[in-house]
């Protein structure tokens, strides 16, 4: 590892997980809160204070007796080497994944734990349990898990040893959501495999919202870590509307602080939506550009190729907007449209985000277009409708397709307009951002491109999945004795790029949340003013009975949407024929 330095200031919101990638952390005597460091330090990795004359200080007397320390000293300098074994040994961490029978359970959090565990981001000491109410042994678990774990294409090395270690880690316990005799049972496991050392212990709820609560309760009662951290990850929905996630907020709040509580929502883990802030604030070309004065609209576009599948009961009490528009696509609007944090400090950045979020206007049912995929038959195969599902009403209005428009009132994007498309049984797959510029004043070569005037702007596309991808759309000419102009795009395809696989985003969700980095994860205000510019309109939806317009199974969705771009006179950019 690179040594690497930086300033530090301490406080009661100190976490050690902040400095813990860093070989050498420097601060000022000034800003050291020296009782409270020596709890903090009691248990972490530190091993030594070096004052800036060489002098080192053992950390178990640095802060125990600050009177050891020289607070005229201009600085002192925290080492670490690398997470030594000695320090390992006191500390290990628990991951217990309630609902550990469920889909989401066997297709992605196992594997992801079994992937940090492979690249060895996992601690030295870590246990894993399954907590669910199936009968089930620590062997069954290892096997229904083993059928999902897969390595990395391009990390094949002694992949079935260490998947053999990383179920050794993996054990079971059978259980009631509510009750708390189960989770102290689980308590009694736990500690027999923590082994004495500090206890830390993070609970994935992969279960239905409907009872987070109870767990929630049961765990802080009688399974949370008696001297180390305890931390809850909490999956989508976090509610129906404004009341319903208020309510879950304090109901949560009432056993956990916001800082035990990780909101997950995995599209904030996927590569290209960490990218977002790395390609706008680190490259002087794009960052003078994000703004009203340069483009045009931006457009959040989010499909599916395939129906419910099995999801229609859960599905029909969401819908898309809920589902999709809310959390993800509204998620990641906030990240692109922020202003600059003043650092890198998860704080800082959700700051901005929220600014971004209470200043949006309030959508109205004038622009919105909800649709539902209907059933039909093509070269002799036939597509199912929503309502053929056999969790769903016949006469359901639950939309499987919505557009909007919405608008960010401040400075900076006033007029411009974001438009968030999401549906499911559409003709594509994939998730993608894009940013149309502004046309070119005055243009010497609009003759060359005749009335199609949209062809003479640039586009920067963000694919955020399949393929993930960066390019930007350019105009150039065709080689030869004529003047013809073409289109072209500047490509950035990871997969030619970069020979590593691509991590999972629930791998880096779940790292982040063992580490503390709660960069990645909602904020209760966050959740507040994301609901607080859909609620309204989801009522009118609803109480209205607005229908949906009906599109066919693997069509490009309701037309009502192209009318909804064309009123602020905007083309859906996943209907050009040019993308790489």
């Amino acid at each position: 590892m690179a040594l690497s330095s930086t300033y530090c200031r301490f406080s009661s919101a100190f976490s050690t997980s902040s400095i813990k990638n860093q070989e050498r952390c420097l601060f000022t005597a000034s800003q050291i809160d020296f009782n409270f460091c020596s709890h903090i330090f009691a248990g972490s990795r530190l091993l030594q204070m070096k004052c800036s004359n060489g002098h080192l200080i053992p950390v178990e007397n640095s802060f125990a007796d600050s009177s050891i320390v020289d607070r005229s000293v201009t600085n002192f300098e925290v080492s670490s080497d690398h997470f030594s074994s000695s320090e390992q040994n006191k500390t290990t961490v628990s991951v217990t994944v309630v609902g550990a029978s469920g889909d989401l359970a066997k297709k992605k959090i196992f594997p992801a734990l079994f992937a940090l565990y492979y690249e060895n981001f996992l601690p030295e000491h870590f246990t894993i349990f399954g907590y669910a109410r199936s009968k089930m042994s620590d062997e069954e678990l290892r096997n229904m898990i083993s059928k999902t774990l897969t390595c990395r294409i391009d990390k094949r090395e002694n992949c079935g040893d260490k998947m053999e270690k990383f179920l050794q880690r993996c054990f079971y316990q059978s259980g009631q959501y509510d009750s708390e005799e189960n989770f102290k049972e689980l308590d009694k496991k736990l500690k027999e495999r923590e082994a004495g050392r500090v206890p830390n212990r993070l609970f994935y709820l992969s279960i239905p919202p409907n009872i987070f609560v109870d767990v929630v309760r049961c765990a802080t009662y009688g399974a949370s870590s008696p001297t180390g951290w305890t931390r809850v990850i909490v999956e989508k929905p976090f509610g129906r509307d404004s009341e319903s996630s208020r309510e879950l907020t304090a109901s949560l709040k009432q056993y956990l602080t916001e800082d035990q509580i990780f909101r997950i929502d995995h599209y904030l883990g996927k590569e290209l939506v960490e990218n977002l802030s790395v390609l706008r604030f680190s490259n002087l070309v794009f960052e003078p550009l994000w703004s009203r004065q340069y483009i045009r609209n931006v457009q959040l576009i989010f499909s599916e190729d395939f129906g419910t599948e099995g999801r229609g009961g859960y599905f029909d009490s969401y819908g898309i907007i809920r589902d999709i528009m809310q959390n993800h696509l509204l998620q990641i609007l906030a990240l692109f449209a922020m202003e600059t944090p003043v650092s890198l400090d998860a704080e800082d950045i959700r700051n901005e985000k929220v600014k971004v979020l209470k200043s949006m206007r309030p959508l109205e049912i004038e622009d919105v277009i909800v649709g539902q995929y209907k059933g039909h038959s093509k070269g002799g195969k036939s597509y199912p409708s929503y309502t053929d599902d056999p969790k769903v009403p016949n006469n359901s209005l639950t939309p499987t397709f919505a557009a909007a428009a919405l608008f960010i009132d401040n400075a900076r994007w006033d007029g411009v307009p974001f438009l968030m498309k999401a549906g499911k049984a559409l003709h594509s797959n994939g998730a993608e951002i894009r940013v149309q510029f502004r046309h070119v004043p005055g243009n010497l070569y609009r003759r060359n491109f005749g009335t199609y005037l949209d062809k003479n702007t640039n586009e920067l596309v963000i694919r955020v999945q399949p393929n993930e991808a960066i390019y930007l759309k350019i105009n150039n000419k065709v080689p030869g004795l004529g003047m013809r102009l073409d289109r072209s795009n500047l490509n950035l395809l990871y997969s030619a790029k970069y020979s590593r696989e691509i991590p999972d985003a629930y791998e880096r969700l779940l790292l982040d949340a063992i580490e503390g980095e709660r960069r990645l994860f909602i904020r209760s205000d966050e959740l507040d003013a994301a609901w607080a510019l859909f609620t309204p309109v989801l009522k009118e939806l609803e109480e209205k009975h607005v229908f949906p317009e009906l599109y066919p199974f693997g069509s490009r969705g309701p037309v009502g949407a192209h009318y909804l771009a064309a009123k602020y006179n905007v083309r859906w950019g996943d209907l050009s024929n040019d993308d790489s």
